[in-house]
């Protein structure tokens, strides 16, 4: 199962990459257009999040038994933890730069409280971003990174299929994927299966996709990092697109998470 989510050109399935070529594209009235890349980014992602009552939360974290790769490190509490509830920011200490983000634990709730969990056992330490996707290579520009398994080198064919043994449901799915917003990756089919793998979408390109991804945050720190691996290219891997057990177009910029705090 690889975690997709996009290629305008196709984007695949579950674990990671979204569909795939000689799929029909959405409906028109489903896509929305493109704009031109915003000059700054956006103070929040842009639909106003739904408030959530924390006394009424209640997580639906379920076994991950598909099958793919995994670094269970247990699961997080069904009811959120105060410390999530609370937490404003996700920092991505990277060997490129710390890239900061905003987070909306208001909206999504069991998202920021799976990956202050995540965060918290150090299961994104020392791991690799996997996949960038560009306007040219797969219709998107998107930086994908938390499969802890990945080896980011453009070869492996279990990249994108990697999580953390457990899934969980589809949150706030209204805004659009702008810019700056960071959001869960998942198959386009395989709704309300969120494991541990984003994406940080890097222009407005990522706009036309379907409202079917969690959008958790938005890059306020760092999205020059971002940029700048995209300039660096991607290293080709025809699986990308094509497969749906896994294998991804990969940063030539190697991006190695060295630690995530959430707070």
């Amino acid at each position: 199962m690889i975690l997709s989510l996009f290629a305008v050109t196709g984007c695949n399935s579950a674990d990671g990459n979204t569909a795939a070529p000689g799929e029909e594209p959405p409906p028109a009235s489903a896509a929305p257009s493109i704009t031109s890349i915003p000059s700054k980014l956006p103070d929040a992602p842009t639909a106003p999040p739904t408030p959530v009552d924390p006394k009424n939360v209640k997580c639906e974290y379920r076994k991950d038994d598909t099958g793919v790769p995994s670094k269970f490190v247990g699961m997080p509490p069904a009811k959120p933890m105060k410390a999530a509830l609370a937490a404003k920011n996700m920092t991505l200490k990277t060997n490129q730069g710390d890239i900061v983000i905003e987070l909306v634990p208001e909206s999504t709730p069991c998202t920021v409280n799976s990956f202050y969990f995540l965060a918290k056992k150090n299961y994104f330490d020392n791991t690799l971003c996997h996949r960038l996707t560009t306007a040219d290579s797969n219709g998107l520009d998107l930086l994908q990174c938390g499969d802890p398994q990945a080896k980011g080198d453009g070869k492996n064919k279990t990249d994108g299929t990697g999580g953390p043994g457990y899934l969980f449901p589809d949150e706030n799915l209204g805004p659009q994927y702008t810019r700056g917003v960071v959001f869960m990756a998942q198959g386009g089919d395989a709704a309300n299966s969120n494991g541990s793998q984003f994406a940080i979408s890097y222009s407005d390109e990522a706009a036309q996709l379907p409202a079917a991804y969690t959008p958790f945050g938005v890059v306020t720190k760092g999205i020059e990092i971002v940029d700048k691996i995209a300039a660096g290219g991607v290293i080709k891997n025809e699986d990308d697109i094509l497969s749906e057990d896994g294998g991804s177009n990969a940063p030539k910029m190697r991006v190695e998470i060295k630690d995530v705090i959430v707070k």
